[in-house]
């Protein structure tokens, strides 16, 4: 059954989809929001009926970005404590109020995670250290302001990544800090690799076998900084562990319109051309040195251990109730 949305949480959905709401922090906190927004909003009179207008407010958000593990898991986290929690109320407000705290804790936890992610990455990097970077991630900011802060005079190379171009954000905002940037295009980080001492990327999907989902040109990236020796560590909070794939199931990899790449027109004087456009890749563990959590410090390998942690059994004790 269709409900009707309140028009902020049709936005919000509207603008991930979109790419206007970008990152995998964002892009999650965002969706929590709506969640919130949805609660708020809801005239429901009974506790079924205001579970299924969040729910149909989950679904729809969830069809924005399919390879987002952080939008489901967000979703997940609220969704999740609402249902073992719909028994042990007195009534519809009681389960909105929870709803809205569920959502509060889920957001100001994020902003802590990135937090806490600079303070552990920074340690890892030394003074004078060249970083290599791809895409834009809150955390991956984080780490190198951080270091920068500390003290350690650093240098960083930020690929462009196209097609959308989110490697300028990273040059502009690492610039605006004093911190010296060298733009370059994707396809010349193997030119630069033998002068970088570590690549700093985010994630916006780790797989329990420990590969990462992050946009694409990041394998390439990888490949390349493994062949020159050069560590990668990879940045990311807990939400973004993907709990299916302890099961078997795969990562969505979502590929997205021809014309982020070449306009229709153009397209349309090209013969026997087609376009294809996958908005991430896969980077196998072994390419990977280290991922730089909110909980610590771990190596690919141990990411099943962060999802048996997050993502086994909610107990009473974590949801509140």
């Amino acid at each position: 059954m269709n409900y009707a949305l309140p028009e902020k949480v049709t936005q919000i959905a509207e603008d991930i989809k979109a790419m206007k709401i970008r990152g995998a922090g964002k892009i999650a906190r965002s969706a929590v929001s709506a969640l919130k927004m949805s609660a708020e909003a809801s005239k429901a009179k009974d506790i079924d009926k205001f579970l299924a207008e969040l729910d149909f407010a989950a679904e729809t958000l969830l069809q924005t970005r399919p390879t987002a593990v952080s939008l489901s898991n967000g979703i997940r986290y609220v969704m999740g404590r609402l249902r073992q929690a719909k028994n042990r109320v007195s009534g519809v407000e009681e389960l909105r109020g929870y709803a809205i705290r569920v959502a509060d804790q889920f957001i100001e936890n994020s902003l802590k995670a990135i937090q806490r992610i600079g303070e552990f990455g920074a340690k890892r990097i030394k003074d004078g250290d060249i970083i290599l970077t791809h895409c834009h991630s809150l955390a991956m900011v984080a780490v190198i302001e951080n270091a920068w802060k500390q003290g350690k005079k650093l240098q960083v190379y930020s690929t462009e990544t196209r097609p959308r171009f989110q490697g300028r954000i990273t040059a502009r905002t690492l610039g605006e800090v004093g911190i010296p940037v060298t733009l370059i295009v994707d396809s010349a980080a193997r030119y630069f690799m033998n002068e970088v001492d570590k690549v700093i990327v985010g994630a916006d999907a780790i797989a329990a076998n420990g590969a990462v989902v992050n946009k694409i040109g990041t394998s390439m990236i990888a490949l390349a900084a493994h062949e020159a020796r050069t560590p990668v560590f990879v940045v990311a909070e807990t939400y973004k562990f993907s709990p299916e794939t302890l099961t078997g199931e795969l990562i969505v990899i979502e590929e997205r319109d021809a014309s982020e790449i070449i306009s229709p027109n153009r397209l349309k004087t090209m013969k026997n051309v087609k376009v294809r456009n996958p908005a991430f890749d896969v980077t196998p563990a072994e390419y990977v040195d280290l991922i730089i959590t909110e909980k610590g410090i771990i190596p690919p390998q141990g990411a099943i251990t962060i999802l048996q942690e997050e993502y086994g059994w909610l107990t009473d004790e974590k949801t509140g109730f």
